[in-house]
């Protein structure tokens, strides 16, 4: 069962040189920040899930052609409570974690008590997001985590719910161009009055407060109700544009009764979570001016998205692209019962990663006939109008088999052309990475036989003029063993190969992160 997903990874936290060939453009100066699961076993115990091991950073330094890799585990109080125990004590979303059986019983009660609103982990393994002049790793708890992007030390603990009631928040916020944070959280403890909360963290505070944090300074932008109070959408992502925030209401749903008694009924969280194909999955727009969501109730078919990709504004309508499925097999695919050894021939995706472009006009003839199509711009997608006034959404699809897309941020809320993106077709393991063109739908590839790039990153040209002026970057880990794991820079125009860093170390699978240009890092010295 020893597998690339499964083996526990060494850190590297002293700086590694990398061996590199080709050539790098010499204006690549800064650091790629990489996180992911890197630990899945502590003592005798095993986490069930892929998702659930503790965070391990990564990083490629880029200095005048050389590069340099280093490597640390996130020193979250998860990571020091399960060490010090030697076995699991912090309970992930696949994993659930009991308290040492010889306490004594009221001991045991009372954690049965305490797990009722759990008490979520701080192994913040999925993204990194920057505030102002810092960096957190993040996960989708309550909980995020300061750390330096130079050496990989982590520092103090941020709790968002010290701040603002939220329960559970994304992984992917958003930065607007004055530098604020805009994200989302589940507020699931009011009263029962559930809803999703959009929240903004500035990126500094005011002068005479500089020994307050900024997180002192997050503001609600708005409130959405949940349509039902005890079974909230889960959602791992949002849209932004120009005005408007875009946020879609999935059929795929936490049920709080179910986990509020998890613990008691030895389950894992992740069992709390139901796909409703019935359902109907439901668009909401909150313009950000007015803080109020539009009024009309658009809606599509039942799906499942992790990832938006863009949205942007065009002559009254909403454009946005998001990678759907039919299905939620994809989380059930990467318990680590299912990553055996021959996870790459035998696992297939009951449901294909589907890239899909709706068109909502939120400007429209009210007095348009029921069963009329409002969309007035050249698209295959549609939105009908139905009897009840609500308008029913059918996409475009761009493309399928594509997954952990990202776009040339400058261009985000715009419209745009270019998605960056790993390419899973029917296994969801990334074989190879893809440039897709949105417009003319043209495709360019690169891959290498039993190489596994990871989600990659589009760093612009400092002269750039065009959207895909620029290198685009990726970790690839490889299943061949006399292979050595490196990092590849493409020409993000042509996808062809400028150059590698090869590491001889076992590099982990990384899920998400951010390329920070040398003039973002503060000086070592500060």
């Amino acid at each position: 069962m020893d597998t690339i997903f499964s083996r526990n990874k060494e850190e590297h936290p002293e700086p590694i040189k990398a061996e590199v060939q080709g050539q790098l453009p010499t204006w690549l100066q800064g650091i790629l920040l990489r996180n992911g699961p890197g630990m899945h076993t502590i003592g005798d115990t095993k986490y069930n899930h892929w998702f659930d091991g503790l965070a391990l950073l990564h990083s490629f330094a880029f200095k005048n052609g050389e590069v340099y890799y280093r490597s640390k585990y996130l020193r979250s109080d998860t990571y020091h409570c399960n060490v010090e125990a030697n076995r699991i004590v912090v309970s992930e979303f696949g994993t659930m974690a009991y308290p040492d059986p010889c306490k004594n019983i009221f001991a045991k009660a009372f954690s049965y008590l305490s797990h009722t609103i759990p008490e979520f982990t701080d192994n913040c393994l999925i993204n990194i997001m920057k505030t102002g002049d810092d960096f957190y790793a993040t996960s989708e708890t309550n909980f995020i985590r300061k750390i330096n992007p130079q050496t990989l030390e982590t520092l103090e603990k941020v709790d968002y719910s010290k701040y603002i009631a939220v329960n559970v928040a994304t992984s992917h916020p958003h930065y607007d161009s004055a530098g604020n944070i805009l994200n989302m959280g589940t507020s699931i403890v009011d009263k029962g009055k559930t809803k999703y909360i959009l929240f903004k963290i500035p990126p500094s505070v005011p002068e005479k407060e500089k020994k307050k944090s900024c997180f002192k300074h997050l503001e609600v932008v708005c409130s959405i109700p949940s349509r039902s109070l005890l079974h909230p959408s889960y959602y791992h992502s949002f849209g932004i544009t120009e005005n408007y925030i875009v946020f879609i209401e999935q059929p795929f749903k936490l049920d709080i009764v179910k986990m509020a008694t998890a613990y008691i009924r030895h389950v894992n969280w992740a069992s709390c979570l139901a796909y409703h194909k019935e359902d109907k999955s439901w668009f909401h727009f909150v313009d950000k001016k007015t803080k109020k969501e539009v009024s009309t109730k658009f809606y599509t078919d039942a799906m499942v998205l992790f990832h938006h990709i863009n949205a942007y504004e065009e002559d009254g309508h909403i454009i946005f692209d998001i990678i759907a499925y039919a299905d939620n097999s994809l989380y059930d695919m990467f318990y680590l019962k299912n990553l055996t050894k021959d996870f790459e021939e035998n696992s297939k995706l009951t449901s294909i990663p589907t890239c899909k472009r709706f068109v909502v006009p939120l400007q429209y003839d009210k007095d348009a006939e029921v069963g009329s199509n409002l969309v007035t711009l050249p698209s295959a997608a549609t939105a009908v109008k139905e009897k009840d006034g609500s308008v029913y959404c059918q996409p475009e699809i761009l493309c399928e088999g594509i997954e952990l897309p990202r776009i040339n941020y400058d261009r985000n809320g715009k419209k745009y052309k270019y998605v960056f993106a790993t390419e899973v077709q029917w296994s969801p393991v990334p074989t190879k990475i893809a440039k897709f063109n949105t417009q003319t739908k043209e495709m360019l590839h690169w891959g290498e036989d039993r190489c596994w790039p990871s989600e990659p990153i589009f760093v612009p040209s400092p002269d750039a003029r065009e959207e895909d002026d620029g290198v685009v970057l990726t970790c690839v880990v490889t299943s061949d063993p006399k292979k050595a794991p490196f990092l590849l820079v493409l020409d993000a125009k042509t996808f062809k190969e400028l150059g590698r860093a090869t590491v001889d170390v076992e590099m982990h699978l990384d899920l998400h992160g951010m390329f920070i240009p040398e003039k973002d890092l503060k000086a070592e010295t500060e």
